[in-house]
């Protein structure tokens, strides 16, 4: 059977990658929420671009949440994954000292 390995620096690039994303949509997000149509002038259009700007800000507020909770699901693999590798370890030193 094989040893399940993790590699750290990739959960900790990956987890980067993740908190990066969640803190630039965060940042389109409200750049999307505060976009003012009314430099298009008619007002169909502006109502369009309004509703763009609305369908976006949601759209990337949710890749922002979900990222977010990507990081944190990276968070508890690491914490798992050292917990269990300790839980297993143990055992094995107190064998040794018989």
């Amino acid at each position: 059977m094989a040893d399940l390995q993790i590699n750290g620096t990739v959960m900790g690039d990956l987890r980067k990658t993740f908190a990066t994303i969640a803190d630039r949509m965060d940042g389109v997000s409200r750049a999307m929420g505060n976009a003012d149509g009314e430099g298009v002038g008619a007002p169909e259009l502006i109502g369009d671009v309004h509703d763009f700007a609305d369908g976006w800000h949601y759209g990337i507020k949710q890749i922002g949440r979900h990222a977010d909770t990507a990081v944190h699901m990276i968070d508890q693999i690491g914490k798992t994954f050292d917990d269990a590798d300790l839980q297993l370890a143990n055992p094995l030193k107190t064998d040794g000292k018989k």
